[in-house]
């Protein structure tokens, strides 16, 4: 659901940007998307010792926006990047 609260000037809203953080010392970033009726869904992206790992919702497709889609491409950059090193 879309949070009405304002933000600062050209910073997207809190439920429009990416959630990284780390799970057992690996990046994990999460990015919301929907499903084929609408529903609120996520993926989730994470580096598997030198390997991206992309996990749908269970079941699901993946819907995204272009905002989303300019996330999840973002974030599958940043992976690579760790996954290289």
């Amino acid at each position: 659901m879309h949070n009405p609260v304002a933000t600062a000037p050209g910073r997207p809203p809190e439920d429009a940007r990416p959630l990284a953080g780390s799970v057992g010392g690996r990046r994990v970033w999460r990015i919301g998307c929907g499903d084929v009726v609408n529903r609120d869904r996520c993926l989730t992206v994470l580096v598997e010792r030198n390997k991206v790992v992309l996990v749908g919702p269970p079941g699901e497709t993946a819907v995204l926006t272009t905002g989303q889609l300019g996330q999840l491409r973002a974030a599958l950059r940043e992976a690579a990047e760790q996954a290289e090193r």
